[in-house]
């Protein structure tokens, strides 16, 4: 069937130069005033193509009265509005699965990058620093008690990583997962009581929203450490500032931010955690395989009407 594509924000060029060549797309992002433009001309678009980041909301649904299918690059799907979507009988894809190994890779890293102090280490060097003495003794990563909050596909990754390393690995679901082969604890309070390293991987959206609070964080305490590489808004990171300025918190790793891309001027200025601009897909291979699927999605509802990896 021939469909008509709005694409709300950019991806990579090779990315918006196929979509272009391959279908009839408009870019949104061009238009100005967005949702002036749908006003006027939302009628006249069959699917849209959007991302994690860009997302596609109830007011932009509103105005995009005949279209059937939201295709979406990335693994997240919190500021897209699913459930107004599914009111309406459209479909909504995403990429799941094949970026899981990379986010898995990056969260580890920045487990051992914030333990070690690598990227201190690295401004300790370069600012000249080694020759009046040496760099202050960082922290131990192997055998240490690793707690993951969301136990999906990506958590999954991250506890066999963690497994290379030796280390204790309990996590914190809604509900246990009964082919899990590590500790359960429905209690997110001792869990990062228990854990030297918090790592979240669960998703966005309401049910998540500032689900690190800070009495999560004053559990995990002055020795402890939170990877954040899910959505920057299941941590509160008002919280977060406060417990990383007074000490409550041993330090940090996020790659992920409430209103990224911007970042707190606090965060900015502390040297006990580490900083990545939302890259946990950020590879080469992952990001073509990524749009790989985003076209796959596309084929497969001209072609039959479905999708190959719809949200559910």
């Amino acid at each position: 069937m021939d469909c008509r594509i709005l694409q709300v924000g950019p991806l990579t060029e090779r990315f918006n130069r196929r979509l272009a060549s391959e279908h009839a797309v408009v870019p949104l992002w061009c238009q100005g005033d967005a949702l002036a433009f749908l006003d006027g001309q939302g009628a006249g678009f069959d699917i849209v193509v959007t991302s994690a980041r860009f997302g596609c909301s109830a007011a932009m649904l509103e105005r995009l009265p005949n279209v059937r299918a939201i295709c979406s690059f990335g693994v997240g799907y919190d500021a897209i509005a699913v459930e107004a979507a599914r009111q309406r009988g459209i479909q909504v894809s995403y990429t799941p699965d094949v970026l899981n190994d990379c986010v898995a890779d990056l969260a580890m890293g920045l487990v051992i990058d914030c333990a070690r102090r690598i990227s201190a280490a690295d401004r300790f060097v370069r600012a000249g620093l080694w020759t009046a003495g040496n760099f202050p003794l960082a922290r131990k990563v192997s055998g240490k008690r690793l707690g993951i909050v969301g136990l999906g596909r990506i958590g999954k990754d991250v506890a066999r990583r963690a497994s290379g390393f030796d280390m204790q690995v309990r996590y914190h679901n809604r509900r246990p997962d009964a082919d899990a082969p590590y500790g359960f604890e429905a209690d997110l309070l001792a869990l990062a009581r228990w854990s030297d390293f918090l790592v979240l991987t669960c998703p966005g959206g309401a049910a998540t929203h500032h689900l690190i609070s800070a009495p999560v964080l004053d559990a995990l305490g002055p020795e402890g450490i939170l990877v954040n590489v899910s959505r920057g808004s299941v941590v509160d990171e008002t919280a977060l500032v406060a417990a990383l300025l007074e000490g409550r918190l041993g330090g940090a790793g996020l790659d992920v931010f409430e209103a990224e891309p911007q970042v707190p001027d606090a965060l900015l200025a502390l040297d006990n955690l580490v900083l990545a601009p939302h890259i946990g897909s950020g590879t080469e291979e992952t990001r073509l395989q990524m749009e790989e699927l985003v076209f796959a999605n596309l084929r497969a509802f001209t072609d039959k009407g479905e999708l190959l990896t719809p949200v559910v």
